[in-house]
């Protein structure tokens, strides 16, 4: 086995190592073994990641006793029950977070607890960056409790709930039901294939994350299996000096690119694998993007885009069900973080929650890429979960400037919008708000919806929820916060989307558009100090992952550290 990296700190008679194995064990920890960081994101304020604390101490066993030095530590937890205005605003912190305690401190290698999505992301992210053998543990789905004869899945059913509000068909009663109901799921993260989900698949087709590791439930026996054959396996990848520059390659990104097109996963999956394929200097581009996925069908039916929920998803099994009906469509040769190829790991689906190519939930394409003179750096749409019939669609915009005004105006009986009109939430990108939250997917307005209307184009430079549904082109870039093109829409304006020819326009007249172009100002931004202002001057727009500027590229060396000056008496 080559020279630990913690050897730097403890090897050696002077009195610095001395010092450094003194405070090591004085947390019980043993130098002289790999020493296995634990990154804990538990936290009371985030129920997605709460079950972490078991796994930890499962995992640090199983660390024991594959013969390596554990040691935990905690780290902000990020879940978007809680955080405002999203968490995806503190995902680059917790990313430099991480990468800077392993920067920092004697460790030879990582186990990154995580669980809700932007906690996923943030590891990956870090994953990137550090260069010692890494692994994410997941803690597993919620429970999917039964709301009016039906499970409830987490974040689809709730957003099919409140529309039923809005109408009138869900009564008082059932709506405090409803809370209820979805109280007793428990910990753990969304049980569709929301955007937790879809990122776990991502760090699986990665090789960050062991194989069937989604589609399993929080508090059973299979995620603590998963967390004590993590902590064997991190210390089995120290010893083969199995690290993320190695693992992290081109042909597993395009893979993970296409199992969130399989999946029916989340928009924001390709926001954060272009985060991650900036730091690890592979290519990202949206046009890659749209490539990858133009003929790849959807073959899991499970919500938003399907009607079974995650567990199913995991019975009929998980990845490795989907790699094997994609097929030749991956490149198989790629390592799962076990070390054994994805060839190897295939296996015929068990139910029809996973189809075949052949015989798809829906067909190619499951999303799209866009541009054109409204996002001249492109946008996403995902087409399985919109309404085909708006694929292709010319109509009125209808402008909200930010999530306040959309919010305020929606419903007002005054306002002036049918459902040929497009609605437009601008002010919701990466700098404007900032950190970009789950905005997008404007309601359909309460007249509308009483009517039975329930679909509308919407157009916005934010995000929306992985579990949510509806023709969403999302991420528009440039944003309108920094003078992108969104920021000149005005009530009436035409707006004509081609999905299927990856266009996506704004029919006014380009001396008019001028006009308003010399005209506009930024917003005066509330935020001058501490992390928000910070990630106002630095981050990047969405075709780029929404980074910082100063976090891409891959580092030179992240092994190194300052060594510390002893004061001698």
């Amino acid at each position: 086995m080559r020279p630990l990296r913690s050897d730097g700190w403890f090897a050696g008679d002077d009195e610095v190592a001395l010092l450094h194995r003194a405070a090591l064990r004085v947390g019980g920890a043993r130098p002289g073994r790999p020493v296995i960081g634990l990154a804990d994101t538990t936290s009371s304020l985030n129920p997605c990641n709460l079950g972490s604390r078991a796994l930890v101490a499962e995992a640090s066993q199983a660390v024991v006793e594959a013969g390596g030095t554990p040691v935990a530590f905690p780290t902000m937890s990020l879940g978007e029950d809680l955080m405002k205005p999203s968490a995806m605003l503190y995902r680059n912190l917790v990313a430099m977070e991480l990468e800077e305690n392993v920067r920092a401190h004697p460790l030879d290698g990582v186990l990154f607890f995580a669980n809700c999505d932007k906690s996923v992301a943030a590891a990956l992210m870090a994953a990137a960056s550090i260069d010692i053998p890494v692994l994410l543990v997941l803690g597993g789905a919620r429970g999917c409790p039964d709301f009016l004869g039906k499970p409830l899945g987490s974040g689809t059913d709730i957003w099919r709930a409140l529309e039923r509000r809005r109408t009138g068909a869900l009564d008082d009663a059932q709506w405090a039901q409803l809370e209820s109901c979805m109280a007793s799921a428990g910990t753990g993260s969304c049980n569709t294939m929301g955007t937790a989900s879809t990122m776990g698949l991502v760090a699986e087709a990665l090789g960050l994350l062991l194989p069937g590791s989604v589609g399993i439930g929080a508090g059973g026996p299979e995620v603590v299996e998963r967390a004590q054959a993590s902590g064997r396996r991190i210390v089995e990848m120290v010893a083969g000096d199995v690290r993320p520059r190695t693992v992290l390659t081109q042909a597993g990104w395009d893979n993970a690119v296409k199992v969130v097109a399989a999946v029916g996963g989340s928009t924001n999956a390709f926001l954060h694998l272009a985060a991650v394929a900036g730091r690890a200097d592979l290519r990202s581009d949206l046009d890659r993007v749209g490539a990858l996925v133009a003929d790849v069908p959807l073959l899991v039916d499970v919500e938003p885009a399907g009607t079974h929920l995650i567990e199913d998803f995991g019975a009929a099994g998980g990845l490795g069900a989907v790699v094997a009906s994609l097929g030749d469509r991956l490149d198989l040769g790629v390592r799962a973080a076990c070390g054994t190829p994805w060839r190897e790991l295939a296996a015929a689906p068990s139910s029809p929650v996973v189809r075949s190519c052949d015989d798809p939930v829906a067909p190619a394409p499951a999303f799209a890429v866009v541009r054109g003179s409204l996002a001249p750096d492109g946008a996403v749409i995902k087409l399985c979960a919109a309404s085909p019939e708006l694929w292709r669609h010319t109509g009125k915009a209808i402008v909200f400037t930010s999530y306040d005004d959309m919010r305020r105006r929606l419903d007002d009986p005054a306002l002036e919008v049918d459902a040929a009109d497009v609605l437009v939430v601008s002010g919701c990108g990466p700098v404007g708000v900032p950190g970009m939250p789950e905005w997008g997917m404007a309601p359909i307005p309460q007249r509308l919806a009483e009517l039975g209307v329930t679909d509308m184009l919407r157009v916005t430079d934010g995000r929306m929820s992985g579990t949510s549904f509806g023709a969403v082109v999302l991420h528009c870039a440039p944003e309108a916060a920094v003078g992108g093109p969104l920021a000149l829409v005005r009530d009436g304006d035409l707006i004509a989307l081609d999905a299927l020819a990856g266009t996506l326009d704004l029919l006014v007249d380009e001396t008019e558009l001028a006009e308003r172009r010399r005209s506009w100002q930024p917003e005066p931004s509330a935020h001058t100090r501490g992390w928000p202002a910070l990630y106002r001057r630095h981050v990047l727009q969405a075709p780029d992952g929404c980074d910082l500027d100063f976090l891409t590229g891959r580092p030179p060396s992240s092994t190194t550290f300052v060594e510390p000056v002893i004061g001698r008496s």
